[in-house]
């Protein structure tokens, strides 16, 4: 794996991290905290999946929930 897909990588389980933080502590059913956490996450996931993609031509089996998916 490329310093790029590792930095990701490494991006990414921060982010997991503070998610994770977040929620344990969060205040009440709409937390900002726990709100931007998610987004970061989201982000950091997106990150890794094009670094990985760049480095390596793979793709974990992951998908991200997306509201108009909710539509269904």
């Amino acid at each position: 794996m490329s310093s790029d897909a590792r930095m990701a990588l490494e991006a990414l389980t921060t982010a997991l991290n503070e998610h994770l933080v977040a929620a344990q502590n969060k205040r009440g059913e709409d937390d900002p905290a726990v709100e931007a956490a998610f987004f970061a996450v989201a982000d950091a996931f997106e990150a890794y999946e094009d670094a990985l993609y760049a480095d390596t031509e793979e793709v974990t089996p992951l998908d991200l929930f997306d509201d108009e998916d909710d539509d269904d």
